[in-house]
């Protein structure tokens, strides 16, 4: 009952704005802005990281739709036209993960197909990228550009999330504008999706919308815990369930795909 009454009194102080800046609840990220506690300083630091990718051609639409499992719609989290001459027009996201190389992660399903790549920066430069290396077994892709003055984002552990934690997804959605929304790990280790041929996906209550795949989930301390793939509900709709390729994962594939060009998958079984 103490305990209860702890809690209690300890979230109404919270809902009250009473708690003291030295408490011992953590909040290391959640500063003054505008005189008001804010997720606003973190995410300035985050957001030069993170880019628009708009892409043309002519290649296979797969990606268009992902398929339907029971009574689940899994939809990837990018936007693809194909217009009457068969020209496809897709548009999602990506962060960069190095600044010096002009390397972009996102994911394989938004630039399938590409002739054409460009990549939106938050100060509103526009560059051309040209694809390194996509893996479609697991949706990851690493795409590069050739500009200075870059910022990268910080690489977390996707080992260490429990469900519960709190995170952010940051992306474009519906080619509005970069977009943060907030929200928790509501499971781990995902596998029956029906999206990838390997999973093992992070599932969170943030939003994810159309234009959001290949954006980033990241955690409080403002570290990159997964890429932004796909969700589950009505076209156009976001559903409470969202679902991002953990980024110990996607760093296995990226650390391939720079190295050989490809990526190698083991499978298990027996030839007869």
């Amino acid at each position: 009952m103490k305990r209860l009454l702890g809690a209690l009194t300890l979230g109404l102080a919270i809902v009250g704005g009473n708690i003291a800046a030295d408490a011992s609840v953590p909040l290391p990220v959640l500063e003054q802005s505008s005189g008001a506690r804010s997720l606003a300083p973190l995410l300035k630091q985050i957001t030069p990281a993170v880019v628009s990718i708009a892409v043309k051609g002519r290649g296979t639409a797969s990606m268009n739709s992902s398929p339907s499992k029971g009574q689940r719609t899994p939809r990837s989290a990018s936007t693809r036209d194909i217009a009457a001459d068969r020209q496809i027009r897709a548009s999602g996201s990506g962060v960069v993960i190095d600044a010096r190389e002009g390397f972009i992660l996102t994911n394989s399903h938004v630039i399938d197909g590409a002739d054409e790549i460009a990549v939106t920066f938050a100060d509103g430069r526009e560059l051309q990228a040209k694809r390194v290396g996509s893996d479609s077994s697991t949706d990851v892709a690493v795409i590069k550009v050739q500009a200075q003055e870059l910022s990268a984002i910080q690489i977390g552990n996707s080992d260490q999330l429990e469900v519960g934690d709190f995170v952010l997804a940051i992306g474009n959605p519906f080619q509005i504008g970069q977009t943060v929304t907030s929200g928790i790990i509501s499971g781990l280790h995902r596998n029956n999706v029906g999206i990838a041929q390997y999973e093992d996906f992070i599932q969170t209550d943030a939003a994810i919308y159309p234009g959001n795949s290949g954006g980033p989930l990241i955690n409080l301390h403002g570290e990159l815990i997964g890429i932004n793939t796909a969700f589950i509900g009505a076209s156009n709709t976001n559903a409470g369930m969202g679902f991002a390729i953990p980024i110990n994962v996607a760093r296995s594939i990226v650390d391939q795909i720079l190295k050989y060009g490809d990526v190698r998958h083991g499978r298990p079984g027996i030839m007869f």
